[in-house]
């Protein structure tokens, strides 16, 4: 890099939805030699995962500022605060040249100390709806980038560049037949992907449970049912995983059809890769908007949770892996809906900031 490599910083937790971004963006720098460290929650999955990468791991504690009524509304400020102190602390030991967040509220805490020390902010806003965690930390950010053009507008544009949403190289590695070997696949029957997220969607994973002799009668099926969740009963051509590694790669290449939720780590995985994918937002949150999007340019098809009966949600996936066109379209018309290549772009934003001269 022609002068020593930057010491960069992430800022996220909780769940894994503001993880996937910056993990992807590490990955495209740590061939390019920066170093890393990372701030989390003591009790979100993001922990084993961010380690398993090599990257050192510190916990601070923090709250969450909700938009609605909660008896928690009264600690959890005091939790953001004590939170600061926790970072404000542990930038001074660690010295990072930059502080690099895509939301969630314990990376509030990290962005305040940050420009208190002033050390320079970069902000990644992932989802189609600016979260709270974001909003809160955009005005201490050095740069801004954002996966969706429409963002532009949310955050203004002197300092926000439309990045796309970036994804790990290593999704991008995939091989059909080592994937067939590794989950006990049948070559000559469809596979159908159902990932319940990192956390775990007990309703996603009961509707799956409940319609499995339905889906299990036309394909296999990958199931991700998240940490601590149970699987249904052991059937034939039903693989059961709470989560997967360097496996996941070959899990989306052996898939037929995705069926998740509308998280923009996922979402953004279906469109670099072109993989066809029946989406069911979770309820009432920003989901519903990353889902209506995708949607609305024909990438994915779209079920809505408020009473889909595992009947209903069966046929649903029965129909669309038996309609090879409908795949084909899907698969077309969702790898355009996103930019390519944004860890790079991403990754240029975060260079920057971290040397502004």
């Amino acid at each position: 890099m022609g002068r020593e490599a930057p010491h960069i910083l992430f800022a996220g937790g909780g769940t894994l939805g503001p993880v996937t971004p910056l993990l992807a963006v590490a990955q495209y720098l740590k061939d390019r030699g920066a170093r890393f460290s990372w701030v989390g929650t003591s009790g979100g999955p993001e922990k084993g995962i961010v380690e398993g990468q090599g990257i050192a791991f510190h916990a601070i504690r923090s709250g969450k500022l909700r938009r609605y009524l909660s008896w928690r509304n009264l600690s959890d400020p005091f939790l953001v605060l004590a939170g600061t102190c926790d970072a404000w602390r542990l930038l001074g030991r660690l010295r990072p040249d930059v502080v690099v967040s895509a939301g969630g509220f314990v990376a509030v805490p990290a962005v305040w100390a940050a420009w208190l020390r002033r050390i320079p902010v970069h902000v990644h806003q992932q989802d189609y709806r600016p979260g709270l965690a974001n909003r809160l930390s955009a005005p201490f950010a050095a740069s801004i980038s954002v996966a969706f053009e429409k963002s532009l507008v949310d955050f203004g544009q002197a300092k926000t560049v439309w990045t796309g949403n970036p994804v790990r190289p290593a999704v991008r590695r995939g091989e059909r037949d080592r994937a067939i070997h590794r989950f006990g696949l049948d070559p000559s029957r469809p596979t159908v992907l159902v990932l319940g997220g990192g956390g775990g969607s007990a309703s996603l994973n009961d509707l799956l449970k409940a319609s499995l002799d339905t889906v299990g009668g036309v394909a296999q099926v990958i199931h991700l049912t998240g940490r601590g969740k149970e699987a249904a009963a052991a059937a034939p051509g039903y693989h059961a995983f709470e989560l997967l590694g360097e496996e996941m790669a070959d899990a989306y290449e052996a898939a037929d059809l995705v069926v998740s939720r509308a998280g923009m780590g996922t979402l953004s995985e279906i469109a670099a890769l072109g993989k066809p994918a029946l989406i069911i937002p979770l309820p009432g949150t920003h989901q519903e908007e990353n889902a209506r999007h995708f949607a609305d340019q024909g990438g994915v098809a779209y079920l809505d949770e408020s009473g889909l009966t595992p009947q209903e949600f069966g046929q649903a996936v029965r129909r669309l892996i038996r309609d090879r066109d409908r795949l084909r379209t899907l698969a077309d018309k969702v790898s355009r809906v996103m930019k390519q290549e944004a860890e790079r772009r991403v990754a240029e934003m975060i260079l920057a900031a971290a040397r502004p001269d």
